[in-house]
């Protein structure tokens, strides 16, 4: 059973919150979906290894039983890596059952002493589309998210919302979208354009916020939304204008955060949401 709602924070002003299990990487998922359910979370995004350790089929129970919309699973991708179909067919399979809408993909950076980026970004497109009618089928829509520039080499060729829709543009808005993730695209001066362009396209809208000095690694220079420099709001606006109505997951990565309990994250996301963001 859910439990009630705060007294302070409406389900209304929550309907579209979605918290990224990522946000409190040290909370275990039993422990996200009771702490969702008790603040009136409608939505939780999924990461494919802790659901692995806590099984597959007994996590789609879980949330499930709970009462949640499981808004988006992370993540498939790396197209550069050996085995990168095999995984996707498995992230596919794992997205349904978990009921999730949206698997959202990680293109991979460069092979291992490449420099050809055109090829890689080519062979990013090549490789969706084998994976298109498996999605399909499944009905789980492959959600492109392009990476700042800085992870071009290692983690994801595709590095701004254009270059995903030029990949995405290729297939069917219901099989193939895009991601906006505001950690990767805020710094874009054509951003606005390209969420305009994105429309239906748009899978999945996540928010964080930067801040500086970048860690070493620069992986977990994000922040709750509100700490930061991005203008959230302004970026939600765009993709409310673009005809977007889904889920706004919150998804942080940093060690200071990932520090404090998951309860005080989950309290702290909510509050910079609906300060920043709504």
């Amino acid at each position: 059973m859910r439990a009630p709602q705060s007294r302070t924070t409406s389900p209304q002003s929550l309907a579209r919150f979605s918290f990224n299990q990522a946000t409190a990487q040290r909370w275990p998922l039993p422990d996200v979906v009771a702490g969702c359910v008790a603040a009136g979370v409608p939505g939780v995004g999924l990461w494919r290894e802790p659901v692995a350790d806590h099984g597959l089929a007994r996590s789609a129970k879980l949330v499930r039983d709970a009462g949640l919309t499981v808004t988006s699973l992370c993540r498939g991708g790396f197209f550069s890596t050996d085995d990168w179909r095999a995984q996707n067919l498995l992230a596919i399979e794992e997205a349904a059952t978990l009921g999730a809408p949206e698997l959202v993909l990680v293109s991979g950076g460069l092979p291992p002493g490449s420099r050809d980026i055109d090829g890689a970004r080519q062979r990013v497109a090549d490789a969706i589309g084998e994976l298109a009618p498996h999605a399909e089928a499944a009905g789980v829509r492959l959600a492109i998210e392009p990476l700042h520039p800085m992870f071009a080499a290692d983690r994801c060729v595709i590095a701004s919302l254009g270059q995903a829709l030029d990949v995405a543009e290729q297939f069917d808005p219901t099989v193939v979208g895009v991601v906006v993730d505001a950690y990767h695209v805020w710094w874009d001066d054509t951003v606005y354009a390209q969420i305009a362009r994105a429309g239906s396209r748009i899978a999945a809208f996540q928010v964080c916020d930067w801040v500086t000095p970048l860690p070493e690694g620069v992986l977990l220079g994000r922040a709750l939304p509100g700490d930061g420099c991005i203008e959230l709001r302004r970026l939600r606006e765009a993709v409310d204008a673009a005809g977007y109505g889904g889920p706004i997951e919150v998804e942080v990565f940093s060690a200071e955060v990932w520090a404090r309990p998951g309860a005080e994250v989950l309290d702290a996301a909510i509050a910079g949401y609906l300060r920043h963001v709504v």
